[in-house]
């Protein structure tokens, strides 16, 4: 694929005619499977990049954040915008740093600069960015394996499991509070087709009705997701689960090299191999779930984390007055002209 050639046709006309991207876009690279090399024939193409912001948005009124296009899953963040999300080593926009020089499709001059600054934005912080987008993979791998191999009274227990979980804060306040209490608890189903199923005792009094709503918007969204199971497109839930099971190892990897060698390498050119695999449902079993192989190669990834964390090259937090000389030197140039 031609993604520079891609970049020049009529659907990608935004880059050029947005007034807030054109010439103040300073790195536009590829995003997502292409990204990290582990694409296929039905991968989507994302962009990602990095676009300066407006003198109105430094001295005047307006305010920028990010630039998104919906139809070619385009997304591109203002500076201030991606300096903030890189001290904190989010994963989604460190890759962007990271690329090899063939997979960007623009890069100015200050562009050029801002990747070779990298190294302004890696901390220790990334044990908790990348480990926390890792545990989010797992928890997805976790409960749509659970929700399909286990008994419905099984799945239910699991289901309430995880609903508990996603309310850990909210119950610490409200299982008992002024305006009432919530109880969770399985029991005998009376909807037809169960065997068990999740209760709820509730007494709510004055209670503000944000609250209500969030309360019972976080259960439903945990309900909502096991319920899709029963009309689920096996080859289709199971292309998803390996991909997230690929993505998981591949944030590890990820995580351990910005730990261990201080460098962000998005493209994963010496693991295709085992990521592809994994993608392939090569480590996936005929009920589902994973085998052992691919838990041994997890627990391996994590022990490998916590040896890096450990024994990190990186300082606990970024050098702040650094960055903010370098944030500086970018926005004056923006406000300037001069990129």
């Amino acid at each position: 694929m031609d993604f520079k050639k891609l970049m020049l046709s009529k659907e990608y006309d935004f880059l050029r005619t947005n007034e807030r991207l054109g010439d103040r876009v300073i790195l536009l690279g590829l995003g997502g499977s292409n990204a990290y090399g582990t694409n296929d024939e039905n991968s989507d193409i994302d962009f990602r990049g990095v676009t300066l912001p407006l003198q109105s948005d430094l001295l005047g009124l307006t305010s920028f954040e990010q630039y998104e296009d919906a139809h070619t899953d385009t997304v591109i963040y203002s500076f201030n915008k991606i300096v903030k999300l890189l001290l904190e080593c989010n994963p989604n926009t460190c890759e962007i740093l990271g690329l090899d020089e063939d997979q960007y499709l623009i890069k100015t001059p200050l562009g050029q600069e801002l990747v070779d600054n990298s190294h302004l934005f890696l901390s220790k912080r990334a044990v908790k960015s990348f480990g926390g987008y890792a545990s989010a993979q797992l928890r997805r791998l976790q409960n749509a394996v659970a929700r399909d191999s286990m008994p419905q009274a099984e799945r239910e227990q699991h289901i309430l499991n995880s609903v508990r979980n996603a309310l850990e804060d909210f119950e610490r306040r409200y299982e008992n509070f002024e305006h009432g209490s919530i109880r969770l608890y399985v029991d005998k189903a009376v909807t037809l087709g169960m065997d068990t199923e999740i209760f709820v005792d509730g007494e709510q009094s004055h209670m503000p009705l944000r609250e209500y709503q969030k309360m019972f918007s976080i259960m439903n969204n945990v309900i909502r997701e096991y319920d899709k199971i029963g009309k689920r497109n096996k080859k289709k839930d199971d292309n998803h689960l390996n991909k997230h099971a690929m993505h998981l190892i591949r944030l590890f990897m990820m995580a351990i090299d910005i730990l261990e060698q201080g460098k962000i390498k998005t493209h994963r050119r010496d693991d295709l191999e085992l990521l592809r695999k994994i993608r392939k449902g090569g480590f996936q079993k005929e009920d589902g779930s994973f085998d052992k192989e691919f838990y041994d190669i997890l627990g391996d990834y994590e022990s490998r984390l916590e040896t890096a964390s450990r024994n990190s090259i990186l300082p606990d937090n970024p050098d702040m007055e650094k960055v903010e000389i370098f944030v500086e030197y970018v926005n004056r140039r923006a406000i300037e002209g001069d990129y």
